[in-house]
């Protein structure tokens, strides 16, 4: 397991192409994740930079670009892998993903707020079922949670 430090957002765009619609339009969203540069940094380091981007189909589009360094066992393997072959070892490469979306999703779900785009992750949806004779409705749905039911 890796450690990711000194996370930094270089570029952040967000653009809506079109004006509101007077009423809600359903939209195809897809998020693509690119590691665009792994250098090594140190014996135990990398460097990696990234690009982040939600399009809205005709509607719009979010860019995030930054760049964070990753310290752990597999960094050195990871640098010198992309060094040859543009790849990361499949661990390392889920280990790094993960970090980016983490790091990109909450910052895109604001850039979505501002320019008024639907967030770029499906929120949870909660539905009360009738309740029980004499209890109250309990919340239901794919992402319950222990604690509500």
């Amino acid at each position: 397991m890796g450690n990711v430090s000194n996370l930094l957002f270089r570029n952040l765009e967000a653009r809506r192409l079109v004006k509101l619609e007077p009423r809600p339009v359903q939209v195809r969203i897809d998020n693509n994740l690119m590691v665009t540069v792994i250098k090594a940094a140190g014996p135990d380091s990398c460097q990696i930079e990234f690009n982040y981007t939600a399009t809205y189909g005709s509607l719009g589009f979010i860019k995030i670009e930054g760049e964070f360094v990753y310290a752990g066992p597999h960094a050195a393997q990871a640098a010198k892998e992309w060094e040859t072959k543009r790849q990361m070892p499949g661990e390392v490469a889920s280990e790094i993903h993960t970090n980016i979306m983490h790091a990109c999703i909450p910052e895109a779900v604001t850039l979505a707020r501002t320019i008024q785009l639907p967030p770029p992750i499906p929120l949870p949806q909660v539905r009360f079922d009738k309740p029980p004779q004499g209890g109250a409705p309990a919340p239901t749905g794919a992402h319950s949670h222990p604690e509500f039911g």
